[in-house]
């Protein structure tokens, strides 16, 4: 899929369900409850404490990519490293996320064209990742400053496409987006690892629902 397209579908659905810690034999009941529940767009995360779990990650993007519903996007998330990188694109990742900004892992991403989307906080820094090639910048830790912040930069940087993450629950997610936001992230207040831990994935839709932007 073309970054065209995978842009599209960030800037159409918007919220994007961060998956971290999630066994992989678990991702895929996650993934059909998530959708059932109107998300469209995950991010599975790699742990970074050491290489051997970069493969839980891989695994669950290339199982969802195959077995999950087919109207998701998946992304991965906090892509780090070049190893990173090519492991999630072999797995077939649509899209990619980090907590920093590095220019080795944007250029690469730009040569594999897939979309990328690093974390940044000041203007500053939000606008060297855009000149570095970011499709996308994530201001992060974005619901510890609150939308207020959000409202104060984007009139220099209106240009930049932003996605909001950190502390971001069904509150105060709209708020993010009204402030010219064209995506959030969210994670365990609706990724809840007691609700997929319990397989209690009912529960896990219903809360999806809470985060519906459109009608599905």
């Amino acid at each position: 899929m073309n970054k065209q397209i995978v842009m599209e579908k960030i800037t159409a659905s918007k919220v994007v369900a961060i998956c971290r810690g999630i066994e992989p034999e678990h991702m895929l009941l996650v993934a059909h409850a998530a959708a059932l529940g109107g998300i469209r767009l995950l991010e599975i995360t790699f742990d970074q404490r050491e290489e051997a779990f970069y493969y839980k990650t891989a695994k669950a993007i290339r199982l969802i990519r195959e077995r999950g519903p087919k109207n998701l996007c998946i992304g991965a998330g906090t892509v780090m490293n070049l190893r990173q990188l090519e492991m999630a694109y072999e797995a077939g990742a649509e899209f990619i996320l980090a907590p920093n900004i590095n220019r080795q892992i944007l250029a690469r991403a730009s040569q594999l064209g897939i979309l990328s989307v690093p974390g940044a906080l000041t203007p500053t820094e939000i606008a060297a990742a855009y000149d570095m090639g970011a499709d996308i910048v994530k201001v992060f830790p974005a619901g510890l400053l609150g939308n207020a912040y959000i409202k104060a930069i984007r009139s220099p940087i209106s240009h930049i496409p932003l996605m909001a993450v950190g502390n971001i629950d069904q509150h105060n997610f709209r708020e993010f987006l009204d402030s010219g936001c064209i995506s959030i992230g969210v994670g365990s207040c609706l990724m809840n690892k007691k609700l997929i831990e319990e397989e209690r994935f009912e529960e896990l839709t219903a809360l999806a629902r809470e985060f519906t932007i459109e009608e599905r």
